[in-house]
């Protein structure tokens, strides 16, 4: 049984290209940059991320903020889930 690559290659092209070409056009909301959620509203997210996520599986709860600042949110949303899960300084303890 042989493959060819060739019109492999072509059809996961045109499949791609394809789905592209239809996700550019989706309708995206404006939003309003002087409300989305920065670095704090990501910090407390991290702390509450284990509570949204038994939430989220039972009602219509977001975990993550998606019209959001970028990075600082993110960076937030690390802080804060370090801090409630000991972010991996407790993996380098010393035993005794």
């Amino acid at each position: 049984m042989s493959v060819n690559y060739k019109q492999a290659f072509k059809n996961i092209a045109i499949i791609t290209g394809g789905g592209l070409l239809v996700s550019g056009c989706a309708y995206v909301a404006p939003v309003d940059i002087s409300s989305t959620p920065g670095f704090f509203i990501g910090f407390f997210h991290g702390l509450i991320s284990f509570v949204t996520m038994v939430l989220s599986f039972f009602t219509d709860v977001k975990m993550y903020a998606t019209p959001n600042t970028g990075s600082w949110y993110d960076l937030g949303f690390v802080f804060g889930v370090m801090c409630v899960y000991g972010g991996g300084a407790k993996g380098s303890r010393r035993r005794r």
